[in-house]
């Protein structure tokens, strides 16, 4: 039988549904010759007999073989071994059909589906337009998750815009769309779209939080009970992890608790570091083991200035997949491990679901519970983890007895002179200034802002903005109210030197809600300079006043919003009222805890101490405690 009879009786059999003899007949074919439509006719057949693997091999096959119709069967050959998990020969047959004027929605999909579980977010950029202008539902759904990455893009934006216009009943595009317009100050888009989510939410659709990212939940958003909903939308770990790493057996040291720090932050000039540096390089080493499990990039890393080894012992794992992360912890007895990142970019909180030690812990880089991550303990002290927080965590609380933040006396610098000239600031104004990223204004806050600058008529907002969008979106707002353009000084990210120095020219700094300032909140008060704050309602929006109580200055802490823009008004009223509070902020800052990195870390190493002694003892669950309080200092300390 000749090469066309045997393919002739090979289809007559298929459409048949004789899909055995059409196998039969097939295979008789192919020893006479490879052809592109013999396999293409062997991979409908294999699909028939529910063989996937075999018949997206057999489309490959098709591909090789044929002229005109190569991608067409390479398509096919991508998606269906997608379909089966088969991830680097989908990516294989990706790659092949990846042209560089225009990328196919599906090549995309497929793409960014294995980068993404593979944890490289980093070359997701190109695949992100096919997606957004795909009008599948799965692929607008993975679209989202990658441009949740990307939030100051503004051809994201605009791109989210035109879907939200294509798509106006998906509150799954809502939610991208409302991140994009708190990136860009778009405060229209705000006040339109969120109450919408506010109703559907209200009206019992907790899926829609449950699909939102808990970063951005915590930007516009200070209930912590959706702030949790959202967290338990990610992937949580399996069912009965935290058990078995507990039951794990581990070599406990008999002289020192060994820690490890895992983090993508390990450089001098990112806040993280900023405030732990001076922290680390003080545990004591005779009594503590430290070592940081370090997933900085290399361009970060070269801009480096201190000596990494005085924070600790230096693991790279940044080429390491999670997994053998985790082997590598396993395999150095850590006895307490701590991720700095929680849900923020660049994390790889992952690990922490992998059994890597007997004690995980959360702090520091994400203000809320971590519910997908299998950790025993959140830090943080009685202002940002009250009592009624409890039932928001999943984790134990450890309270720190003065302030949760460390800072770091020693690396971070003294103001310098500085004048007003040189930053193109009137000399004779009362200057309010706001440093936050202007993702955290919203729009209560500009319209508060508003009413303090037109009852304050001899002053300026000065504010840090560095897209043009943003700053015309809140010019334009402002103007809207009655405020003239020349009350409105716009400044942009300059060096931390020049920053620092810049910070102590302003008069009072106004805080954002329901995210207050962080490490900008202790930047200005370092600086000397006052920061107006309201009580918070979640741990986002209340770290500012744990700052502020950490330094003895309550009083620049209001219950509401209208005590924000009454006490704002007061302090323009009463300047040397002012003047006093600034003379006892600069007073305080090597005397009261917030800046006493020593007295800190102290604190932080016996935090760890009840952890492991918890631990340690094998019928202790991890429970809720607070640190006790090192006595009062009657002197100033030295940063040194």
């Amino acid at each position: 039988m000749n090469i066309e009879t045997s393919y002739l009786k090979a289809s007559q059999e298929y459409q048949k549904g004789n899909y055995a003899s059409a196998l039969y007949a097939i295979n008789q074919a192919l020893d006479s010759r490879q052809d592109s439509k013999i396999y293409a006719l062997l991979a409908r057949t294999l699909l028939k007999l529910d063989m996937k693997p075999e018949a997206a091999t057999a489309y490959a096959l098709a591909g090789r073989e044929s002229g005109g119709n190569a991608e067409r069967f390479i398509h096919k050959a991508m998606m269906l071994h997608f379909e089966c998990g088969n991830d680097d020969d989908a990516l294989l047959n990706a790659k092949k059909l990846m042209k560089p004027t225009q990328m196919d929605a599906d090549v995309a999909y497929v793409l960014a589906s294995v980068f993404l579980k593979r944890g490289q977010k980093e070359i997701l950029g190109p695949l992100r337009q096919p997606l957004l202008e795909s009008t599948r539902p799965e692929h607008l759904a993975l679209s989202l998750r990658l441009l949740e990455d990307s939030p100051a893009d503004e051809t994201n934006f605009k791109t989210l815009a035109r879907t939200m216009k294509l798509f106006p009943a998906n509150h799954g595009v809502r939610i991208l769309h409302l991140i994009h317009c708190q990136e860009f100050c778009e405060f229209d888009g705000l006040r339109k779209h969120q109450p919408i989510l506010d109703a559907a939410i209200a009206a019992g659709n907790a899926s829609i939080v449950a699909n939102s990212s808990p970063f951005y939940s915590l930007m516009g958003c200070g209930d912590e009970r959706l702030n949790m909903m959202a967290a338990m939308g990610t992937h949580p770990y399996p069912a009965g992890t935290p058990e078995r790493r507990r039951a794990r057996p581990h070599n406990w040291s008999s002289d020192r608790i060994r820690i490890g720090y895992l983090s993508y932050d390990f450089w001098d000039a990112h806040a993280t570091m900023k405030l732990l540096g001076n922290v680390l390089e003080r545990h004591d080493r005779d009594r503590f083991e430290i070592t940081l499990f370090c997933h900085t990039p290399e361009e970060h890393l070269a801009r480096n200035r201190i000596d990494r080894s005085l924070w600790g012992n230096i693991v790279r794992i940044d080429q390491m997949s999670d997994q053998e992360a985790a082997t590598e912890i396993q395999s150095r007895n850590i006895d307490i491990l701590v991720d700095l990142k929680g849900s923020t970019t660049g994390n790889r909180s992952r690990i922490m679901n992998l059994e890597t030690a007997p004690v995980h812990v959360s702090w520091l880089g994400f203000p809320g519970t971590s519910i997908n991550l299998d950790i025993d303990y959140i830090i943080g002290d009685h202002f940002v983890l009250p009592e009624d927080s409890k039932p928001f965590f999943y984790e134990k609380f450890c309270r720190m007895p003065e302030s949760y933040q460390p800072n770091d006396p020693v690396h971070r610098p003294l103001p310098q002179p500085a004048s007003r000239e040189q930053h193109d600031l009137p000399d004779d104004a009362f200057i309010f200034a706001s440093f936050n990223a202007n993702r955290k204004i919203t729009p209560d806050f500009i319209e508060m802002w508003g009413r303090i600058l037109k009852r304050c008529r001899n002053s300026v907002l000065w504010i840090m903005v560095e897209s043009e969008r943003a700053r015309n979106n809140i010019l334009r707002e402002l103007e809207s109210r009655g405020i003239p353009r020349k009350q409105i000084v716009f400044s942009l990210k300059v060096p931390y030197q020049q920053h620092m120095e810049r910070l102590q020219l302003a008069d009072l700094g106004l805080d954002t809600f329901p995210v207050t300032g962080h490490t900008t909140t202790s930047e200005q008060l370092w600086a000397g300079l006052p920061v107006l704050t309201r009580k918070g309602t979640n741990f986002a929006s209340r770290v500012s006043e744990s700052l502020l109580n950490a330094i003895d200055l309550p009083e620049l802490v209001v219950e509401d919003n209208e005590a924000y823009v009454e006490k704002a008004v007061w302090f323009y009223e009463n300047r040397e009222q002012l003047a006093a509070l600034r003379q006892r902020l600069v007073d305080n800052r090597f005397r009261a805890p917030l800046f006493d990195a020593e007295r800190f870390c102290r604190h932080l190493e016996s935090a760890y101490e009840t952890m492991a002694a918890k631990a340690r003892s094998g019928g202790q669950q991890p429970d809720h405690f607070d640190v006790e309080p090192l006595p009062a200092r009657t002197a100033p300390f030295h940063p040194q």
